[in-house]
């Protein structure tokens, strides 16, 4: 036994999605993600990464766990940049990026299933 404590080394987020196929597509062509890793014939479950952040999407059908519930926070460098090329891709926020006052400028957009990705970056404070 050591007196370390374990290090958690990373995580990703699973979306349980109705139409795999479709999101995949959504998430790669249109949100910038890669996919990385494809399980299953039909396809059941897939692993994307974009940068730093990874990503799984597992297909309705194989859980008791219903679609679009899910919620992920991805903090960017410049959420206007990211703001103008995912919209130029296509995708489709459901707002634009604004600054909050809990000290976060941020957008959100949803995929088909109603699964919410916010995307944001801290904010000076005034002073």
């Amino acid at each position: 036994m050591t007196d370390e404590h374990p290090m958690m080394a990373g995580s990703a987020t699973v979306f349980v999605v109705s139409d795999i196929a479709a999101s995949l597509a959504y998430y790669r062509d249109v949100l910038g993600f890669e996919v990385t890793f494809e399980y299953g014939a039909p396809l059941s479950y897939a692993c994307l990464c974009r940068e730093e952040v990874a990503l799984h999407l597992l297909a309705a059908a194989w859980t008791k766990r219903l679609p679009g519930q899910g919620g992920l926070c991805i903090f960017v460098r410049d959420v206007d940049q990211l703001y103008a090329e995912l919209s130029g891709r296509g995708a489709r926020p459901i707002n634009q990026p604004e600054d909050r006052d809990y000290g976060m400028r941020d957008f959100d957009i949803v995929d088909a299933d109603g699964n919410q990705l916010t995307f944001g970056m801290g904010i000076p404070e005034p002073g």
